[in-house]
Formats: structure tokens, sequence, C-alpha cells
């Protein structure tokens, strides 16, 4: 199944020099594969992931284990942002 994920700021930098333009890549990911198993597949750092959303929905740390993927979906993912 496909999925898109795009991953936002300093993280974009983890995509493949192809996808950053638009910090996002078409993904063909096993059936049963959770948001946590994309995560750790693109070996993106824990403290680096902060804001998750599956089609727009917030996935809280604790729900990213058990939420499995479907076709289509959309990951976004940001890092912590620091400002004033």
């Amino acid at each position: 199944m496909t999925v898109k994920l795009k991953l936002y700021a300093t993280l974009s930098d983890l995509l493949p020099a192809e996808a950053r333009t638009r910090n996002e890549l078409a993904l063909d990911v096993p059936v049963e594969t959770t948001v946590s198993d994309l995560i750790e597949q693109y070996r993106l750092p824990s403290r680096l992931v902060h804001l998750v959303l599956l089609n727009g929905h917030y996935q809280p740390p604790k729900a990213r284990d058990a939420r499995t993927l479907s076709d289509g979906d959309v990951l976004a993912i940001w890092p912590p942002v620091a400002g004033g």
C-alpha cells in the first residue's frame, strides 16, 4: 500500500534529496505498518518527533504503536518548535 510521509523543518533534511523541495515522500509499506513502525524505519530521532498528524489528526505518543496505516494515508511530522 502507498502512504505519504511529510517531514517539516529540520526533519526534512532526513528525506532523500529529491523529496526535500516538497517535504514529502511517497512510500510503499506493508499492510499492518503502524505510525511508530514508519518513524523507526526512517530512524527519526525520538527527541525530534514532536507533532505527528495522520490525515490531519493528532497522534499522541501512546497511540502511535497501535495506529496502523491505510492505503493513501498522509503522515506529517514536525520537530519541537522554539521561538519568540
